[in-house]
C-alpha cells in the first residue's frame, strides 16, 4: 500500500484576495468513494459568493495592470509552479482520497506532469507574439500599415470535472493567467478540495493580485450556471458532460459569450485484420483507465469478423485482468467510480445492456467489495452500434466489442456517433493504419498506440464532443481575442 501524506485541504473559498468561509457558513461533505465515508467538509459557496468573485475578478482585469504587466505574471507564475511543486505529495493525498483515482495515476496525469505543464504556460508569456504585421496594402486607395493584435478576454469563468481534477485547473488557468485574464474558478463538489487549496496556494505563495483568482465550490446547482449567464465574465472554458455543456451554450446565448467547451466521447479503437491480437492485449484496458472516467477512453473495440472470435477472447482476458480496488495501493489502474447515483446509474445501464447485447466479462459489484462504488471491469460482445450501449456514454469500466466486415465498415462504424473526441487504429501495416486514421471523424488520433495527449499538442473534439482546443498554441489562443490595427503606411 502506497503511503500518502496526510490529508491537509484547505476547505475554504477565495475571494477577491480573501480565503473565507462561505456567506452563511454553509459546508458540504466530501465522500470517499472507495469507503463511502466523509473525507471532511468544504465551504458551500451561495449566489452571494459568487457575485462577490465575479466583482473582484472584474476588478482586477479593469483595474489593475495585470493584463499588461508581462514580466510580472511571468513571475507570479513561477511561484505558482515552485509551491505546486512544494505541494505535490498534499494534492497526491487529496486526488486519490476525494476523486478515488489510483496513486499511479496521479504519477502518469493526474498530478506529476501537471506542474511542468504550468511551466510550459508560463514560458508562453513573452514567445507567444502578441502582436504581428501584415504587409502594407492599398486599401480603399490608401497605403495602409496593419497589425494583428492579441489581447486577453477579460473575466474566464472555468468550470471543472471531478475526473482529473488538479490537471484541468492548470490546463484552464495556466493559458488563461499566462494571456492576462482573470479567472473564477469553479471546481466540482465531487472533487472540491483540489480547487480550493489551490486557491490557498495562490493566497499564501504567490503575489498574484487579489482578485486574478477567485474560488469558489458550492454544491449548490445553480451556482454555475449563475457563472455562465453573469455579463461581467468574458469567457467560459468548461469541461464536463455534452449535456451540461448543451446547456452552458443556451445560457451563454444571452449575451454572446465566448465559450470552450470539452464535452463527451465514445471512441473507437479499430483492430486491423493483419495484427494478432493477442499480441495488443494490454492495450484494451485503456478504456478502464481511472473506473473508465475519461472521456477519450476507448469503449468501442471494433474488431474485423474474420478474427473475431480470437481478437474477442484477447479483450475478455485482458479485462479479466485488470488490477482494481484501493486507489492507494500502486499496483490497482482502476478504483470505484465517483459517487452513489454514478454507481446505480452505470449498473442500471449494464443491466439494459443485457437486452441489448451479450454480456461475456464482469457486469456487477465485485465480491468483496461491501464498501465503495466499484464496478467490475465488464465488456459486451456483439454490440449494435445503432444501440445505446454503443452510443452513450457510460463513464464507467465497460467495454462494446463489434465486428467489422472491412476497412471501409469499419470507418464507417467508428464514424457512426455523435462523439468525435478521440480514437485509435492499430495494425500491422503503419501506412494502411495511418490511413484509416485520417478518415475517422475525431479530434485525436493514435496510430499503434502513439500517446498524442501532451501541453503542447492541441486536444479537442469534433460534433457533441465540443468546441475549441485546449493545450498548444491552438490553447493559448483561446483566452485571447484579436484584434486588428490599421494606420497610415
Amino acid at each position: 500500500m502506497s503511503e500518502l501524506a496526510p490529508l491537509n485541504p484547505d476547505p475554504r473559498l477565495l475571494i477577491d484576495g480573501v480565503l473565507r468561509d462561505a456567506t452563511g457558513g454553509g459546508t458540504f461533505e466530501n465522500i470517499n468513494p472507495a469507503t463511502e465515508e466523509t473525507l471532511g467538509v468544504c465551504a458551500d459557496g451561495m449566489a452571494e459568493d459568487m457575485d462577490a468573485a465575479i466583482a473582484a475578478a472584474r476588478r482586477a482585469f479593469d483595474e489593475t495592470d495585470w493584463s499588461t504587466n508581462a514580466e510580472f505574471r511571468k513571475h507570479c507564475l513561477t511561484q505558482l509552479c515552485d509551491a505546486l511543486a512544494e505541494e505535490a505529495e498534499t494534492f497526491r493525498s487529496i486526488i486519490v482520497s476525494e476523486a478515488g483515482a489510483p496513486v499511479a495515476l496521479t504519477q502518469w496525469y493526474q498530478l506529476d506532469p501537471v506542474i511542468g505543464d504550468l511551466g510550459y504556460w508560463r514560458d508562453q508569456i513573452g514567445r507567444y507574439d502578441i502582436e504581428t504585421s501584415l504587409p502594407d496594402r492599398e486599401v480603399m486607395g490608401s497605403m495602409t500599415r496593419r497589425t494583428v493584435r492579441r489581447e486577453p478576454f477579460g473575466v474566464v469563468g472555468a468550470i471543472t470535472p471531478w475526473n482529473v481534477p488538479l490537471h484541468l485547473i492548470v490546463v484552464k488557468l495556466g493559458p488563461a493567467l499566462a494571456t492576462g485574464n482573470t479567472v473564477v474558478l469553479k471546481p466540482p463538489p465531487d472533487t472540491p478540495w483540489c480547487g480550493t487549496t489551490f486557491g490557498r496556494i495562490v493566497a499564501e505563495k504567490t503575489d498574484i493580485p487579489p482578485g486574478v483568482v477567485n474560488v469558489v465550490a458550492s454544491a449548490q446547482h445553480g451556482i454555475g450556471e449563475q457563472l455562465v449567464a453573469d455579463p461581467r465574465v468574458d469567457l467560459i472554458s468548461f469541461t464536463g458532460s455534452t449535456a451540461t455543456g448543451k446547456r452552458i451554450m443556451q445560457v451563454g446565448s444571452s449575451n454572446v459569450k465566448k465559450l470552450f467547451l470539452e464535452l463527451g466521447g465514445k471512441s473507437a479503437h479499430i483492430v486491423l485484420d493483419d495484427i494478432d491480437p493477442a499480441s495488443i492485449a494490454g492495450s484494451f484496458t485503456a478504456g478502464c483507465t481511472h473506473a473508465g472516467q475519461g472521456c477519450s477512453n476507448l469503449t468501442r473495440i471494433l474488431l474485423p469478423r474474420a478474427r473475431y472470435d480470437e481478437g474477442l477472447e484477447a479483450v475478455v482476458k485482458s479485462m479479466g485482468a485488470v488490477p482494481f480496488g484501493d486507489p492507494r495501493d500502486p499496483g490497482n489502474m482502476m478504483g470505484p467510480v465517483i459517487r452513489k447515483s454514478q454507481h446505480e446509474r452505470i449498473l442500471g445501464i449494464i443491466e439494459q445492456g443485457k437486452t441489448q447485447a451479450r454480456l461475456v466479462c464482469g457486469g456487477g459489484v465485485p465480491a468483496g467489495f461491501d464498501k465503495g462504488y466499484f464496478i467490475e471491469p465488464t465488456v459486451f460482445a456483439d454490440v449494435p452500434n445503432e444501440s445505446s450501449l454503443a452510443q452513450d456514454e457510460i463513464f464507467g469500466p465497460v467495454l462494446c466489442v463489434i465486428p467489422y466486415e472491412d476497412d471501409d465498415d469499419a470507418v464507417r462504424i467508428a464514424n457512426d456517433s455523435r462523439f468525435g473526441l478521440s480514437g485509435a487504429v492499430t495494425g500491422s501495416d503503419l501506412e494502411r493504419a495511418e490511413a484509416i486514421g485520417r478518415r475517422i471523424r475525431t479530434g485525436t488520433m493514435s496510430i499503434n498506440g502513439a500517446p498524442y495527449f501532451a501541453v503542447d499538442a492541441p486536444f479537442g473534439g469534433y460534433r457533441e464532443s465540443g468546441l475549441g482546443r485546449e493545450n498548444g498554441s491552438m490553447g493559448l489562443e483561446e483566452y485571447l481575442e484579436t484584434k486588428l490595427i490599421a494606420s497610415p503606411a
